[in-house]
């Protein structure tokens, strides 16, 4: 049974408690994370990339110069390729990127990543995770406390507006709340940390 030591917002460990072994103890499926992580970059993508072909370059309809004679190659335009001002060779067009996965590969995926994290003993639980005030500084002395120096990824029950704009000015951390988290992030990040809440909400969505 994955375990996860559990903390309070001074950064003081209180206890130890149990994960569920259907959402953290999994066997990590690589090509299910790697299918997914692979879809969430190319839906960044914004395909807006555009050339011009040599049909859709101005000009070049008379022969540059005659046939032979000359001693240079042949030439029938000079919007061509390889001249100057002349159209792109296969051009990029404006195009859609989204790549298609199905959902129980997502879930498979999603269930791998936090059991990796539960692996490592990446899985930090926070017994009342929020903050009295806006205040990075704060935020930042919370993490020192934990002993948390990489990326971090922080997930609430519920969006929380002195957490996420406490941390936001922070690089190294990126806030979720557990509805929507990302396996992306969750791969992209060293340490978890997870609200007391929002871990229950996590385990009774995905351990089903």
């Amino acid at each position: 049974m994955p375990k996860a030591k559990v903390y309070d917002m001074s950064g003081k460990e209180t206890g130890e408690m149990e994960l569920s072994e259907a959402v953290f103890g999994v066997v990590p499926s690589a090509a299910s994370v790697h299918s997914v992580v692979k879809a969430h970059l190319a839906a960044r993508r914004q395909g807006t990339q555009s050339a011009l072909t040599r049909a859709e370059v101005a000009g070049g309809g008379r022969k540059p110069y005659r046939q032979k004679g000359t001693g240079r190659a042949r030439q029938g335009s000079t919007r061509s390729p390889q001249w100057t001002h002349g159209g792109v060779a296969f051009a990029p067009k404006p195009r859609d990127y989204t790549l298609s996965i199905n959902k129980k590969t997502r879930r498979l995926a999603m269930k791998s990543a936090l059991s990796q994290k539960a692996i490592d003993n990446k899985v930090l639980v926070i017994d009342g995770l929020d903050l009295p005030e806006i205040k990075t500084k704060a935020f930042a002395a919370f993490l020192e406390a934990l002993g948390v120096t990489d990326k971090s990824y922080v997930v609430t029950k519920e969006p929380r507006e002195t957490v996420v704009k406490s941390a936001r000015n922070l690089q190294s951390v990126k806030t979720a709340f557990a509805g929507v988290m990302s396996v992306y992030d969750i791969v992209n990040a060293g340490t978890l940390i997870v609200d007391k809440a929002a871990l229950e909400t996590i385990e009774e969505v995905f351990g089903k």
